[in-house]
């Protein structure tokens, strides 16, 4: 389908503000170097010094193919530098990927516009600091998606299945999204897909511990007791009502407030992009099952990580949400003004996780390591989000690296707001001239 001609100026602003967002991350910004991402690094450290097979519940299939990284790292000195770029890498390589294969098939405007939301202004820019395995699974299957969509369909379901296999909780998610996907094309087979995944787990489990059953998260995997009624229990024994609830509206987890673009109606300005509708539709399968599965798991707040750790792929389709209402604005102004709101919102998202992050709010939360009474605090009052508690307890002292980068977002997001932003000014002109049209017209 032939699509208008792209603005070179625009081009070439957008596509350097996209490397330059790479560049500081790559080399402005500092890592993150604990949590269940330490834990896979001293795995693969593990592996690869002694080769030692580590039996822990953490899979190995993402770390694995950061073992280059390693490699090279250890050559030269310094293996954590490298590997703790290796989540920076793969958000690079994963926009480079949809880049190329869908430049011919959306609008180029719209596709590079998404790729800066997805970028600087989302749930990645923090996700890309640390070495835990969201990244990993999120990247494979946005990739993947994009591979279907292009039509390379076993190359894209092998992918997807080799992303899922790094996080077996996402088994449900592939196969809701594995459903619409049959729906649409009607090809049952691609039921395999999903049972190629699951294989690929149990393989995993059966080498590592000794049975293709052994997931290594026993029935002793849970969490402290807190005044939360349904704390302390094991697996998923939280009630998916208030687990919807709270992975949707809380303050501190909530995607409501770090991926806003999730919640805004796109169908009708996806007319005649079917590539976009459909990948839109593959998109928000596979994070309805997501949903619906971490909202009865035990941690489905993600503890002290940064926002709704577990569902960082809903920050696929709410970058894409964004992206297609800028491109297609059409002619309300609540519409824009709800499209300022929600980009206003991401972009700050996607600011304070790659600078400020949440590393003073587990202190606050967890002084003690249990945060009996003050963890359900942190995950539902707005002041202890990790998005407001830099306004409210003052802003940790940055290095160069991030005022650096602060200022380069924070010139994205005037750059990103500047379109919504004149056209609510241009209906707010229409309102006062009419506004002041009638007044003239009143007569005693």
């Amino acid at each position: 389908m032939p699509f208008e001609d792209d603005n070179r100026v625009a081009a070439r602003v957008e596509t350097g503000l996209i490397v330059a967002g790479f560049a500081g991350m790559l080399l402005l910004l500092p890592r993150l170097d604990w949590g269940d991402g330490s834990v896979r690094y001293f795995q693969l450290t593990a592996l690869l010094e002694r080769g030692t097979v580590p039996e822990g519940k953490y899979s190995m299939v993402g770390p694995l193919l950061s073992a280059p990284l390693w490699l090279i790292g250890k050559i030269v000195g310094s293996p954590d530098w490298w590997t703790l770029r290796y989540n920076t890498l793969l958000l690079m390589g994963g926009v480079a990927f949809v880049w190329f294969a869908l430049r011919d098939r959306l609008p180029r405007p719209l596709l590079r516009r998404f790729i800066l939301l997805l970028v600087v202004a989302s749930m990645f820019a923090h996700h890309q600091l640390g070495y835990n395995g969201e990244m990993f699974t999120a990247i494979l299957v946005l990739m993947g998606t994009v591979a279907l969509l292009k039509g390379k369909a076993w190359p894209g379901w092998v992918t997807v299945a080799i992303g899922v296999a790094n996080t077996p909780a996402t088994l449900p998610a592939m196969a809701l999204m594995t459903a619409r996907r049959i729906w649409d094309v009607r090809r049952l087979r691609w039921v395999l897909a999903v049972c190629a995944a699951a294989a690929l787990v149990m393989m995993e489990a059966w080498l590592r511990r000794g049975s293709p059953f052994a997931t290594g998260y026993e029935a002793d995997d849970h969490g402290n007791r807190t005044i939360m009624p349904y704390s302390g229990l094991p697996g998923f024994s939280y009630p998916i009502f208030f687990g919807m609830l709270s992975l949707v509206f809380s303050f501190g987890k909530g995607l409501l407030f770090f991926a806003p673009g999730l919640f805004l109606p796109v169908r009708q300005r996806l007319r005649g992009l079917p590539t976009g509708r459909q990948l839109y539709d593959v998109w928000l399968a596979f994070v309805i099952g997501l949903l619906l599965l971490y909202a009865m798991y035990w941690s489905w707040s993600g503890s002290s990580f940064w926002g709704p750790r577990y569902l960082l792929f809903a920050a696929v389709p709410a970058a894409f949400a964004l992206a297609v209402r800028c491109y297609r604005p059409g002619d309300s102004a609540l519409a824009d003004v709800v499209t300022v709101l929600a980009l206003g919102l991401s972009i700050w998202a996607g600011l304070n996780g790659a600078v400020f992050g949440d590393v003073d709010v587990p202190n606050v939360c967890w002084p003690d390591g249990a945060g009996q009474y003050e963890a359900p605090i942190c995950f539902y009052t707005p002041e202890f989000s990790a998005l407001w508690y830099p306004f409210v307890a003052g802003a940790k002292p940055l290095i160069a690296g991030q005022w650096i980068y602060l200022a380069y977002g924070l010139s994205v997001g005037v750059y990103l707001l500047a379109g919504p932003l004149l056209r609510v000014a241009g209906h707010m002109r229409t309102w006062v001239v009419l506004g002041a049209a009638r007044i003239r017209a009143v007569q005693w």
